[in-house]
């Protein structure tokens, strides 16, 4: 089983960098989730990507060489405790291109937060430096900026000033696909992320893994193909559990739901479906490259080590 290295709980008057390596973010809504980061006693940086708006394509926050410096140094530079993604949107492929991996000091690792788009960058922090980091809300993002009394920001920062609480994730409205108990050291994101990264470089395969998946605005039948995908592609070959999230706007919930179980239930490994983790609703922050535990007919996910150190 791979063992990631797990960063350091925060502090009150840990430096953050503040970066976008994928689209633009709303500007009032950075500004609201910054001053959210500065009331619970975060001393966030805003990087130059996170102001610039789209250059040649508006849906890239600056060019390809803006973004991979902003990333490379906000991974790199000692003086920031962690990296949290502005937002999220599409990027991250093109900026992973161009970072200097060599600048990053793997025995050094920070806390590095985000989730869809940067599903790529959690993914490949793994890969390239072998940290385990936190597929969560986002500065700019709705869940976050809103701060203190917003559930996903509040079950954030317990996470990031008190990971000794969060021994669990428990999912009350969850559905059992396939019953059992799976353990392994958790994985995924957005499914379109992991299946974009196949035959690169930072591709992670969920072997040994509990692979967590989930999605926004795709079509049905697209869903369907990046999931036969991950499967053609052997991505999900010797997985020891799987545990779905959110499908947002990507068909009918039900008709998604049974797509997925016939697309997964033959794997011969436990599956939960149904998480309160990704896009369209109140999530829960899902840690990466943590041992844990996946009991489909209790509803929770156990961490069989604190998800941060102390």
């Amino acid at each position: 089983m791979t063992a990631f290295l797990r960063p350091p709980a925060l502090r009150p008057g840990a430096r953050v960098a503040v970066i976008a390596a994928s689209s633009p973010p709303n500007q009032a809504n950075l500004d609201r989730g910054l001053a959210a980061m500065e009331e619970v006693g975060l001393k966030p940086e805003v990087f130059a990507s996170s102001r610039v708006g789209g250059t040649e394509y508006d849906y890239l926050a600056g060019g390809d060489a803006l973004r991979a410096a902003d990333l490379t140094k906000a991974l790199g530079d000692p003086a920031f405790d962690a990296v949290f993604c502005a937002g999220g949107g599409y990027g991250m492929q093109r900026t992973l291109e161009l970072v200097d991996w060599s600048k990053i000091d793997a025995a050094r690792p920070k806390v590095v937060v985000g989730y869809s788009d940067v599903t790529a960058l959690l993914e490949a922090i793994a890969v390239k430096l072998g940290w385990a980091s936190l597929f969560g809300p986002m500065v700019a993002c709705d869940g976050f900026y809103q701060g203190p009394g917003e559930y996903d920001f509040d079950e954030l920062m317990k996470l990031l000033f008190h990971p000794e609480t969060v021994t669990e994730l428990v999912f009350p409205d969850a559905r059992t696909v396939v019953p059992g108990v799976a353990e392994g050291h958790t994985l995924g994101g957005t499914a379109t992320l992991l299946a974009a990264s196949l035959g690169t470089d930072t591709s992670l395969p969920a072997r040994g893994a509990i692979l967590f998946l989930e999605d926004v605005d795709e079509e049905l039948f697209r869903m369907d193909r990046y999931i036969t995908q991950l499967r053609r592609a052997s991505y999900s070959d010797g997985v020891a559990g799987i545990l779905l999230g959110t499908f947002t706007n990507c068909g009918e919930p039900r008709d998604v739901e049974r797509m997925l179980v016939e697309r997964l239930s033959d794997l011969g490994v436990p599956v939960l479906a149904g998480a309160d983790i990704g896009h369209g609703i109140s999530m829960q922050t899902y840690p990466i490259g943590v041992r844990a535990r996946l009991d489909t007919e209790a509803g929770r996910l156990r961490f069989l080590e604190p998800v941060l150190t102390s």
